[in-house]
């Protein structure tokens, strides 16, 4: 079965300068995308999109993985990572769900950052230049609120009606000065709180 990718787009961001003061690291935050023919389009309700996701999302993820990688400067320099999906609006949610929840997908991206963690994600419903939102956290620990990030963007010609944007997304960095703690402390806090 053949991927038919219109479009790959990327995304990059540096912030020098947070809240008014200099970052001691700059954040970087990346993101591609692949706008691809939706394969369930025009089709009826199908019952079984496993032959699909068997032969596409290995592809998507070898593809989207490759981008991310050249982005970011190597798998190493990876911190934050996250997943996204946007069906066109004659598509199901399921249909943007289906090719990036498995881990024919995911395991390309997490095996090349060298990750434990998931992948944080949303999957929904949209037009052109709907709002691609990929939720980050640590590849190494989802406690470590300050890779809490989102890398947002959108492409103003997609998703049409019968496409699939699928997209991932990282940091190089946490956020510039945070001091919110982690999950851990507030375990602690509560527990100490409750004794």
């Amino acid at each position: 079965m053949r991927l038919e990718m219109r479009k790959l787009v990327t995304y990059a961001e540096t912030t020098f300068i947070e809240g008014g003061k200099d970052a001691a690291q700059p954040l970087k935050l990346f993101g591609a995308a692949a706008v691809i023919r939706n394969p369930w389009a025009g089709r009826g309700f199908v019952e079984d999109l496993k032959p699909e996701i068997h032969a596409l999302a290995p592809q998507l993820g070898e593809i989207l993985t490759a981008e991310m990688l050249r982005l970011a400067g190597g798998g190493e320099a990876v911190e934050g990572y996250g997943k996204a999906a946007i069906v066109g609006t004659s598509g199901e949610v399921e249909h943007a769900s289906a090719l990036i929840h498995t881990l024919r997908f995911g395991n390309k991206y997490r095996e090349a950052v060298g990750a434990k963690s998931y992948l944080a994600f949303t999957n929904l419903r949209g037009g052109p230049n709907c709002p691609i939102s990929i939720p980050l956290m640590h590849k190494h620990d989802e406690g470590m609120r300050s890779h809490y990030l989102t890398v947002q963007f959108s492409i103003t010609d997609a998703p049409a009606p019968d496409e699939i944007v699928i997209a991932l997304g990282a940091s190089v960095g946490g956020r510039p000065h945070h001091r919110i703690g982690d999950r851990y402390q507030d375990l602690k806090e509560l527990a100490g709180h409750e004794a």
